[in-house]
């Protein structure tokens, strides 16, 4: 959680976009964008690591080469950036337990303000409050804080011939593979497997979380290190709705042949 003034706050983000539009190609900045709750805080864990460049957090950046994480649209000024992207059902089930559940990282009184305004007799049931959250989150609550919601962030992203992709999906399986290629493709280098092995075995769930992957934790930023949750919390009512918002970005990014999934 950031417990800095509100005003230190909004000058680092200002020191960030002109960094991110001026200063990405020439330190060089790794630009690592995500959509929230899409894996990018591990993925600059990692380049961090490989690169071994700051990662800094939580404070204004020097003017040095280093990692810079940001929820970010494309922007063609923006150079050596790695975009995070992960099933947007299983993002909508991850927010849900960020929005309604403190953890160590979120802010109480963003989770008390998202209870105001999203007001259930029971925010352990998830299955049934789902369909409104899904709702609220693509036309309410991103308008307000990054101005996009997650179809709008992959419609910005897809089909960029410089943008290089990381999947989450493919990180959980073996997270040196997964950024082997799009190093390569940033740096015009072959990648030290042996870096990349390192820092997969230091910034692995188990290793971070201290629990196996899978093993939940309600009440933690890293609740719980899988992919395809959504099985689990997706009514007939929420994949319907999903499907009306984004069913065709699940196509394009390769998560559902079809929109067959709906009716499963």
């Amino acid at each position: 959680m950031d417990h800095r003034p509100r005003f230190a706050i909004k000058m680092d983000a200002l020191q960030r976009m002109v960094m991110k539009h001026t200063l990405s190609h020439v330190l060089p900045l790794y630009i690592v964008t995500e959509y929230p709750k899409s894996g990018g805080t591990w993925v600059g864990q990692m380049l961090a690591h490989y690169f071994d460049v700051p990662f800094p957090r939580n404070c204004a950046p020097r003017i040095e080469s280093c990692i810079m994480h940001c929820h970010s649209l494309y922007s063609p000024l923006m150079r050596n950036v790695f975009c995070v992207v992960r099933d947007g059902r299983d993002v909508m089930v991850s927010a849900y337990y960020h929005m309604f559940f403190h953890n160590e990282k979120n802010s109480p009184l963003l989770v008390e303000r998202a209870r105001k305004q999203n007001r259930f007799r029971d925010y352990e049931d998830v299955e049934a409050n789902l369909p409104r959250v899904i709702e609220y989150l693509f036309t309410v609550e991103n308008r307000r804080l990054f101005h996009f919601n997650w179809n709008e962030f992959i419609d910005s992203w897809a089909d960029r011939p410089r943008a290089v992709m990381v999947k989450y999906e493919h990180l959980l399986e073996d997270a040196a593979a997964a950024l082997k290629e799009p190093i390569e493709r940033v740096t015009g280098r072959a990648a030290d497997l042996a870096r990349l092995e390192g820092a997969k075995a230091r910034f692995c769930f188990q290793a971070v979380a201290g629990r196996r992957a899978g093993t939940e934790v309600k009440g933690s930023f890293l609740r719980k290190g899988t992919a395809g949750d959504w099985k689990n919390k997706f009514s007939k009512e929420a994949r319907e709705l999903f499907h009306q918002y984004a069913g065709h970005n699940l196509i394009r990014l390769g998560y559902e042949p079809d929109g067959s999934w709906v009716c499963a």
